[in-house]
């Protein structure tokens, strides 16, 4: 078995059963030691030790010289792994992708909806026996193994590669809608730099006769058909979903959006192509802007006559609610998808910290601001309402209909263009949304390329420039159909199906095959080297039991009770369901099939094939001193 140490230069020959040190490199020859050959690519495993030759890429690129050592052949030397340039960098771009627009609208309509402050009883249980547990356990695995979502599993349960495969499809799918919603953002951004807001107006070109702006001087009244001039500007000035007849007529292709859509992969592209480095310098910006705004959005919204209906209604208890499944299920939900593990993200972000980084305090704090995030939004959203309510004459109940994105692009737009200072308020309104969708774009995308690039060093390890430009034009094009007329249609199947069951199903069998297979007792070790002490009971049992129930729990819920959809006055056809459920397996198709790949190709009984599946085929190096010694 050799470990580079930080000198670059060959080995000698050692004897026999003995452990030599020379020129730089530490030589063990036990029976089972592992000899790194030919084409600096393979582990070939010595007679003593039958296990399956593998590919090693921990994340370090691959430079051969000649090792006289048992005939003609060549020792692969491992270089250092690219890590973060200061640990600030690494908490910002966990808390930017963990905090995204789904904070600002998800959260505060899942607590009215659910009882209001009965709400966090749930929430807060669930965070703390199901989300944290699953996000400090990646946080670990990817410190410790310091690989991608894909080649990890050579160190942990080869059989469960397909799992980082379908990471990677869910990351593009999510790519695919994600950035359309900020598209839509950037539309607003731009329409903003006026003197008078376009959707404060009803004698603007897209406008209706039911268009009812009560915010004017006039005395008008509010009736049933009535259409606020916020609505008409979202749905038939920047979605123009008047123009589609649904899913199955979609219409053509809006060029704004298209251009928003591009000049927003370029921002994207440029943050990212050079890897953590620039990125961890872009969040910056990206993860602390947002915070800026909301402290000054929640000062003017407090201030705003109503707003304490809005607050109350917000927190007013339910305690009858906390009867119901469905409001644990929600805030299972809620957590999980908030935290965000499952996306390959979490992996990539740790494999770049230094390996004695205290990740377990990271994912607490990191977990915590995300959680108190999604509160305080909560404040900033339901001021606002209370203050549409007091306008409107009407309960805020009333007012807060619009869920999702409508939360933001109508109801809350509209309020901020009847506030003094509309424009200052709607630009950085505005721009905050984009910086919460940016940083998590870049996170959404660097889990695919660690995961890529991890996987195939020698082909794209010196061309990361290159596979970036092509990953950002494949998610260019795969967000057509949401620029179509109807895009918004496309966004909400996507968001409800394409990624739900699937990243459920695949933290579930990520967690199972961590605590089950590779064994909580090897988990809990590698912790304890990175950390010097080894995880208490509680881990260990949320780890073994409590987390993968958890997930099985919220997966069957929603599979039994699949959401009917229903966008503005389109019901969502029975077909488009099959469709939803048909694009969420394309992705978590690859974990069988390349289960059943890895028994083919393996030789062997069919026992000793699924015995060599399950054991970890590749050394994981740790750092000891200046040796990087392999944890077999």
């Amino acid at each position: 078995e050799t470990q580079p140490l930080t000198s670059k230069t060959d080995v000698s020959d050692c004897s026999k059963g003995e452990d030599c040190k020379e020129n730089g490199l530490l030589v063990r020859n036990p029976k089972s030691a592992l000899r790194l050959v030919e084409d600096g690519n393979k582990v070939h495993p010595s007679q003593g030790d039958k296990g399956e030759a593998a590919q090693i890429s921990n994340g370090y690129s691959g430079v051969q010289s000649s090792v006289p050592c048992n005939g003609e052949q060549q020792l692969m030397e491992l270089e250092d792994r690219e890590t973060w340039s200061k640990k600030i960098d690494f908490l910002l771009s966990v808390i930017g992708y963990a905090v995204d627009l789904g904070n600002v609208w998800r959260f505060p309509y899942i607590c009215y909806q659910n009882g209001g402050g009965a709400f966090l009883i749930p929430y807060i249980i669930m965070a703390i026996f199901g989300g944290i547990p699953l996000f400090y356990m990646e946080l670990a695995l990817g410190q410790y193994h310091r690989n991608g979502c894909i080649s990890i599993w050579r160190k942990i349960c080869p059989i469960f590669k397909g799992i980082g495969f379908a990471i990677c499809i869910i990351d593009l799918y999510v790519a695919s809608y994600y950035n359309t919603i900020m598209a839509w953002a950037f539309y607003y951004l731009i329409s903003s730099f006026t003197a008078e807001l376009p959707w404060t107006s009803c004698t603007n070109p897209w406008n209706t006769g039911n268009c009812t702006n009560y915010f004017s001087k006039d005395n008008v009244s509010w009736s049933l058909h009535s259409i606020s001039p916020a609505e008409e500007f979202y749905t038939r000035q920047v979605l123009q979903v008047h123009r589609s007849n649904g899913l199955d007529d979609l219409g053509g292709i809006s060029w704004q959006l298209t251009l928003c859509l591009l000049l927003i992969f370029t921002i994207v592209y440029f943050s990212i192509w050079k890897g953590v480095k620039t990125s961890g310098k872009v969040v910056w910006v990206t993860a602390t802007f947002p915070y800026i705004i909301l402290f000054i959005l929640l000062v003017r919204g407090a201030t705003l006559p109503g707003a304490w209906r809005g607050v109350l209604y917000y927190l007013k208890p339910d305690w009858q609610k906390l009867l119901a499944t469905e409001v644990w299920v929600d805030a299972a939900a809620q957590i999980f998808f908030s935290l965000g593990p499952g996306f390959g993200v979490l992996l990539a972000y740790a494999s770049y910290n230094k390996f004695h980084n205290n990740c377990y305090q990271d994912a607490l704090v990191t977990s915590t601001v995300n959680c108190l995030t999604s509160f305080v939004s909560g404040f900033v959203i339901f001021t606002v309402l209370g203050y549409m309510a007091e306008m409107r004459n009407e309960d805020v109940s009333e007012v807060a209909k619009d869920t999702g994105p409508s939360l933001l692009f109508i109801t809350y737009a509209e309020a901020i263009a009847n506030m003094p200072a509309s424009t200052f308020f709607a630009i950085i309104f505005f721009l905050m949304l984009l910086t919460l969708g940016l940083d998590s774009t870049f996170a959404g995308l660097e889990g695919v390329i660690t995961g890529v690039l991890d996987e195939f060093p020698h082909v794209w390890g010196k061309r990361r420039e290159l596979f970036v430009l092509g990953l950002t034009i494949v998610c260019f094009l795969g967000s057509l159909a949401t620029l179509t007329f109807g895009g918004a249609y496309v966004v909400k199947l996507f968001e409800e199906y394409a990624t739900g069951p699937a990243v459920l199903t695949v933290v579930f069998l990520e967690a199972v095959a961590v605590s089950w297979f590779y064994g909580i007792t090897q988990f809990c070790n590698d912790v304890k080297e990175m950390l010097g002490s080894a995880p208490g009971w509680y881990w260990r049992v949320c780890w073994v039991a409590i987390s993968p129930l958890f997930l099985l729990f919220v997966t069957c819920s929603f599979l039994s009770n699949p959401p009917e959809l229903r966008l503005f006055d389109y019901d969502y056809p029975y077909w488009t369901t099959v469709v939803g459920y048909c694009i969420g397996t394309s992705s978590i198709i690859f974990i069988p099939i390349y289960m059943v790949y890895r028994l083919v190709i393996t030789p062997g009984t069919l026992k000793e094939r699924i015995l060599k599946s399950i054991t970890p085929e590749t050394a994981t190096e740790i750092p000891f001193g200046d040796i990087r010694m392999n944890a077999v």
